[in-house]
């Protein structure tokens, strides 16, 4: 398996996996790939942190991750993170948010938040994102709402999680 920035050539069949990947998913909208392509033009985008992961010869995966803020600091969100269904349970998610961790570290950002299974996430270090000082929105469950802390030198966060317009919360 390879883990690389994903291309403008790539957006067609990212856009496709991140439908097929989400079509059984237990919490799910059905436009997971219009925000991806929303995101891509919007100031929150980081090329960077936008990776795709290559089986076989074809994308097996991709994973974005996007400026957003916490009390007037710039964190990241995670969201999506896809793997074609028949691609799953083989190591491929994790590959993809270990990387996006360690270009994030590289790139200077202190945290990273996701709204997402409470199951899945920990497994890969995420923890109530409240126990990091940030405040849980109305509606969402906490144990949903996580966070990582990317850097030892990050400054402690106080506030509600903002973020980009094209996510609509």
């Amino acid at each position: 398996m390879v883990i690389r920035q994903e291309t403008p050539e790539d957006y067609e069949e990212v856009y496709q996996l991140i439908k097929d990947a989400f079509a059984s998913a237990e919490h799910a909208d059905g436009n997971e790939q219009d925000l991806v392509a929303a995101l891509r033009g919007s100031s929150a985008f980081i090329p960077e942190l936008s990776l795709a992961a290559e089986k076989d010869g074809r994308l097996a995966g991709h994973i974005l991750f996007t400026r957003a803020s916490v009390g007037g600091c710039t964190v990241l969100a995670l969201a999506p993170l896809s793997v074609r269904p028949e691609y799953q349970r083989q190591g491929i998610g994790t590959a993809l948010v270990l990387e996006g961790h360690r270009i994030a570290r590289k790139l200077g950002y202190p945290y990273s938040v996701v709204l997402g299974s409470e199951h899945y996430y920990p497994r890969v270090g995420y923890g109530p994102a409240e126990k990091l000082g940030i405040v849980v929105s109305d509606g969402i469950p906490s144990e949903n709402f996580m966070a990582l802390k990317l850097r030892e030198d990050a400054e402690p966060l106080q506030g509600r999680m903002v973020y980009a317009r094209e996510f609509g919360m």
